[in-house]
């Protein structure tokens, strides 16, 4: 039972949790939990994984509450966490996979296509979240926020804590870098992304 707290605004609820209320946080959780979870999922790939790290993604939230600044909006924050978090682990595990649809949103998007073409649609597809995959957190966590998530340069510049400059800068160069990788894949080259 949520109690009623639908109607406050995410700092109430901060406040509410912060002073004790902590039935509180679990309209938070409410409202992030597909947001957390689809952004870690985009990161990590597997569903299972992406179910842990989103649960570890809360806890952190929960316990950091206190230090949330109400001129960010609580979404950027949290992604912020739950990016952050990601890279770590993925640090410590020295895993390199990340699975992203479209992150060109629906370049090779099937209209209702031959059987053909969708195949070659979705081979498109498969090639373009491989490359992505194989990007370096620099560039992979701005493009998959930018295209997946949908976030403007200022909130990735907020989550990540870099210039917006820098944001835009990672996010050219990680389209080039996926551009001239697909360039290469289509003239028959072995295909590696350089930095």
């Amino acid at each position: 039972m949520r109690m009623g707290y639908e109607k406050f605004t995410d700092y109430e609820l901060v406040l509410a949790c912060v002073e004790g209320d902590k039935a509180s946080f679990g309209e938070l959780a409410t409202r992030y939990k597909n947001l957390i979870y689809s952004v870690v999922l985009r990161m990590v790939s597997d569903k299972e994984e992406a179910n842990d790290l989103a649960q570890e993604v809360f806890i952190k939230i929960y316990r950091n509450l206190e230090k949330y600044q109400p001129e960010y909006k609580f979404s950027t924050w949290t992604i912020r966490i739950a990016t952050n978090h990601v890279i770590d682990y993925r640090r410590k595990k020295k895993a390199d996979a990340v699975n992203i649809d479209d992150v060109a949103g629906g370049l090779y998007a099937d209209g209702g296509a031959s059987p053909e073409d969708a195949y070659i649609a979705e081979e498109q597809s498969r090639m373009l979240r491989d490359l992505v995959a194989s990007l370096p957190d620099i560039y992979r966590v701005p493009i998959i926020l930018y295209h997946e998530q949908g976030l403007s340069y200022q909130e990735i510049s907020e989550i990540t804590e870099e210039p917006l400059s820098k944001v835009k800068n990672r996010i050219f160069r990680g389209r080039r870098l996926l551009k001239e990788s697909l360039m290469s894949m289509r003239r028959g080259e072995n295909y590696e992304l350089g930095v």
